[in-house]
């Protein structure tokens, strides 16, 4: 399942040549997953209280379209599990009119904070912790 957040440029966002920094594509999408996983029950204390958090190992970003401020911008989040301790992050930056701004793909993982590994199980984790792990993508 997709998640999506909406954004909308600020000025304070902007480079010298007026449009998004390419660091703040990386905090939109950043905050698409943070709230995907409050919005799946996941807020960040509950996964401290449980000694995990998620981490993010390898990150791409193409830039496709620059974005100006007030932009209105819609940031998907989907998490792509697969076999091992690892998982895809799939995001996207849309514009209003459905141009896609920037396609951002990630390996991510659950770290155990005490012993400082990735969980075996990262969909399983999160799934056995979540109000609403439908959210999650296909943790079986």
């Amino acid at each position: 399942m997709t998640y999506f957040v909406d954004v909308t440029v600020r000025g304070y966002e902007l480079d010298t040549q007026g449009h998004l920094n390419q660091a703040v594509y990386l905090q939109y999408a950043e905050h698409a997953r943070w709230e995907l996983l409050r919005a799946a029950g996941l807020p960040q204390e509950k996964l401290l209280a449980d000694g995990v958090g998620p981490v993010q190992l390898e990150v791409t970003v193409k830039y496709l379209r620059e974005l100006r401020g007030g932009d209105r911008v819609r940031v998907s989040c989907e998490f792509v599990y697969g076999a091992g301790k690892t998982f895809e992050i799939v995001q996207q930056i849309v514009k209003e009119d459905g141009t896609l701004a920037a396609d951002i793909r990630a390996v991510g993982g659950i770290l155990d904070l005490a012993a400082r590994r990735l969980v075996a199980d990262p969909a399983g984790r999160l799934a056995a912790l979540a109000e609403k792990p439908d959210l999650l993508g296909n943790t079986v």
